[in-house]
């Protein structure tokens, strides 16, 4: 039985340039922070990797600070920058500052959940409205914003439905007055981002998910933005995120970025055209997309009223489509998806969703295939 897999926008497989540059950078023995001769070289393909990584970015190479992933990365920025404007207010009286965090209700887990931290400790958050389409508008933001709002969230593009925020006219609007930082996982790779155009203090993302090793990510962090470091026992990475660095994975790291920011456009129009090729399929069965048109183009989410998402989950494991319910950091809850609720869809469609994600590898044949037995395993759960 063929297998096809749907769901990149919870991981990739690793490019072939990624593993073969993650297999020479594994040779080097050496320890970044030393100074001898085999230390030296680890830390030339280091600083090696971080140039690259920023110039592909929009960055510059102080500014970027490996991580673990884009978790380590969010929680960092979310409690680095709410602690460094607390203390930068009132230095010694850190926990009876009032400042106020603004977030939009269809972050990943991995901002969620810290905002929900900072909000027991007696940080006021803020949470946006979201439109039908998924978005948060700017406007609202704008209008939210209050006198003691140190820091705005809002990510750059939604792991369930591929919506596209307005982050770069949110940051310009409040001109550097609000630190804003964005979870950029999903974009990285995807579509263009440049750091710098953007106009935000913090950017995080993931290498698995585009193409390159699982466990390492990245944060961006603006030239002269103060972030107090939540780990502390050394000197790397000027102090943000102290510890030896995985040469290798940031190696592997910037060969993935690289491979997908030379390939943008033309990814891009085959993953538009494997989606549309799938959407067409899906005709063939009752069904309603919840993604916006203008949704990055790997990730559709679809539900198909009166069929729950996780039997249809596991009939379509078993008849050879890997896809998923939403965030692979919540795939175990039974819970509806937090998105779709902020979406305000009914509960026949919030309790029918699938999201469904491609990769420009994948070939027209393949997707239709997997389409077919969609509507299949919908028609037989439905009857």
């Amino acid at each position: 039985m063929p297998h096809v897999y749907l769901d990149h926008a919870a991981s990739t497989p690793l490019l072939p340039a990624a593993r073969d540059a993650i297999h020479l950078a594994l040779a080097a023995a050496g320890n970044p922070s030393s100074a001898h001769s085999a230390g030296r070289h680890a830390r030339r393909l280091l600083e090696d990797a971080r140039d690259r990584v920023a110039a592909l970015l929009g960055a510059t190479p102080a500014e970027v600070v490996f991580t673990s992933g884009a978790t380590e990365a969010n929680n960092l920025a979310i409690f680095g920058l709410a602690h460094a404007s607390r203390q930068r207010e009132s230095p010694g009286h850190v926990e009876n500052l009032a400042t106020r965090l603004a977030s939009s209700p269809i972050e990943h887990p991995c901002v969620v959940e810290p905002l929900r931290q900072l909000a027991a400790a007696g940080l006021p958050v803020t949470w946006l409205p979201v439109r039908s389409h998924g978005v948060v508008e700017t406007k609202a933001v704008l209008d939210l914003i209050t006198a003691d709002t140190r820091l705005v969230t809002l990510m750059l593009a939604n792991h369930e439905t591929g919506a596209v925020q307005p982050v770069r006219e949110v940051a310009h609007a409040l001109r550097g007055q609000i630190h804003v930082h964005t979870d950029a996982a999903q974009a990285v790779g995807k579509i263009p981002v440049n750091f710098r155009g953007l106009g935000v203090a913090t950017l995080t993302a993931s290498a698995h998910k585009f193409g390159g090793p699982a466990g390492v990510g990245l944060l961006l962090v603006r030239d002269g933005v103060q972030l107090r470091p939540q780990m502390f026992g050394g000197h790397q990475q000027r102090g943000h995120r102290p510890g030896t660095e995985p040469v290798a994975l940031a190696v592997g790291l910037a060969a993935a970025l690289e491979h997908s920011t030379a390939n943008l456009a033309a990814n891009i129009d085959a993953v538009t055209a494997l989606r549309a090729t799938f959407v067409g399929r899906l005709g063939l069965t009752e069904h309603v997309v919840n993604s916006p048109p203008d949704a990055l183009p790997h990730i559709l989410n679809v539900s198909f009223p009166g069929c729950r998402s996780e039997l249809l989950l596991m009939a379509l494991d078993l008849a050879g489509v890997a896809c998923s319910t939403g965030s692979a950091c919540s795939s175990g809850s039974l819970l509806p998806s937090p998105v779709l609720e902020a979406m305000g869809v009914p509960p026949i469609v919030l309790d029918s969703a699938m999201r469904f994600s491609f990769s420009p590898s994948q070939t027209i044949a393949e997707v239709e295939w997997a389409a077919d037995r969609v509507v299949e395993c919908v028609r037989r759960l439905r009857g």
